[in-house]
């Protein structure tokens, strides 16, 4: 399956680029919906961007919604390095060279490091080439390595803290390809919905249509929240509690805070110190978070306090009675933390990954830190919205490559009561037809 080449010395290409009018040139060509996802259009920006130039030799397009399209791309540019630079960024995009190679593998030469010049990978589907055959690659994840075994392994995704000496990691851009997303032959409101990050979007529209989406991933797949303690303190624990019970959430990624504010809200009918129910301040309020930590940490953590009876509402409760996979990765701020709370942040990281696999549906609210660190983890196939009332939270999230996650700005409280509301309406509909 697999092709290695001299260790730290990358391949030259089966057909050298070749210097025409002063110039380099090379030939790629582009598959797919092309045209419909402005993905052709950006490749030629990225060309001329970067001090290309380009000569479109053949194209065609699909004439039906479904069909797919091709683009031949002739690349020129005034230096080799300079060629092998853009041809490398076109690459993340789906362009692929013509004179087909095996990828060059070079081995680690330390733990937790990649070979100088490895390829580094992106949340989209990819394929690397060897032996002469193109294989898809596992666990895709951007910013990782690719390893490619010797026992005739999948290739997959690794994290650079796993690496270990010897692993065989793919290097350069050669014998990669890039598969952009398909666009679905199904419109509904996310294509609405997927657009700049505003507030002047109808709310109404995307929260019914993402009650839809956990409806289909309560039927067919898997949902995990990722939520920030804003939950608890507007007053919305509820609300994903009748979410929890409904059986609509599968996984709930967290921190220390939300775990920790939801018990006390239990325990002492207060958030930070605040009455949710009247809005006040009750007198040493501000112990009330602390003393909670330290009662579930006597107690060994939060599923024996559950089943000792002492937690008897909420999130965390609901997650253990519905045995939803909680996992709550902390922070150096954390107070306590609880004893369920993951305080190694690569373990935490390593958990969230392997956690992640089998979601289909991720579902974002009001926590930028860990809204961003799951977004690094999942697949660009993974529907992802994120619901804030900072819209930078979204801007982080594209800016970061999660590409595919759609924003809604507005308050916690509202969005989740108008989502339970709608879920169960359609439910309804659905038993009753």
């Amino acid at each position: 399956m697999t092709h290695s080449h001299p260790a730290g010395k990358l391949p030259t290409h089966a057909k050298p680029a070749a210097a025409i009018a002063g110039s380099f040139a090379e030939e790629v060509e582009i598959r797919g919906h092309i045209i419909d996802s402005l993905i052709l259009p950006k490749i030629l920006d990225i060309i001329t961007q970067g001090g290309g130039q380009f000569r479109i030799k053949n194209i065609s397009i699909g004439q039906a919604r479904n069909d797919p399209s091709f683009a031949l791309l002739e690349v020129r540019a005034e230096t080799e390095q300079r060629l092998q630079e853009i041809l490398a960024v076109i690459a993340d995009h789906g362009a692929v060279p013509t004179n087909q190679q095996d990828c060059a593998v070079v081995e680690a030469d330390i733990d937790g490091a990649f070979p100088e010049g490895f390829y580094s990978t992106t949340n989209q589907r990819t394929e690397v080439r060897a032996a002469g055959h193109w294989h898809e690659v596992d666990l895709q994840e951007m910013d990782c390595g690719i390893l490619i075994g010797d026992d005739g392994a999948k290739p997959r995704c690794i994290a650079m803290t796993e690496v270990r000496k010897g692993d065989r990691i793919v290097c350069g851009h050669a014998g990669v390809r890039v598969i952009p997303p398909v666009r679905s032959s199904e419109p509904h409101a996310f294509e609405f919905m997927n657009s700049a990050v505003s507030t002047e979007k109808p709310k109404g529209t995307a929260i019914r249509e993402i009650a839809r989406e956990l409806i289909r991933a309560h039927e067919a797949g898997k949902t995990l929240v990722v939520g920030g303690p804003a939950i608890v303190h507007t007053g919305s624990g509820e609300h994903l509690c009748r979410l929890i019970r409904g059986g609509y959430i599968d996984k709930l990624f967290a921190g220390n805070a939300l775990a920790t504010h939801d018990i006390e809200q239990s325990l002492f009918g207060t958030s930070l110190g605040v009455r949710l129910d009247e809005g006040i301040s009750v007198e040493a309020g501000h112990e009330h978070h602390l003393r909670s930590i330290n009662r579930i940490r006597r107690l060994g953590g939060i599923r024996q306090a559950v089943q000792q009876g002492v937690l008897k509402s909420g999130i965390m409760y609901e997650c253990v009675r519905h045995n939803v996979d909680f996992l709550l990765a902390g922070s150096i701020r954390d107070d306590g933390p609880l004893p369920d709370v993951i305080t190694d942040s690569l373990v935490a990281q390593q958990e969230m990954r392997s956690r992640i696999r089998d979601v289909t549906f991720c579902l974002m609210i009001a926590t930028t830190l860990h809204s961003v660190a799951v977004g690094n983890l999942l697949p660009a196939w993974v529907k992802v919205v994120c619901v804030d009332i900072n819209p930078s939270t979204v801007i982080k999230l594209n800016d970061r490559g999660s590409s595919q996650t759609i924003g809604l700005v507005t308050d916690v409280e509202p969005f989740l009561r108008a989502l339970v509301q709608d879920v169960e309406e359609f439910a309804g509909e659905k038993r009753g037809s």
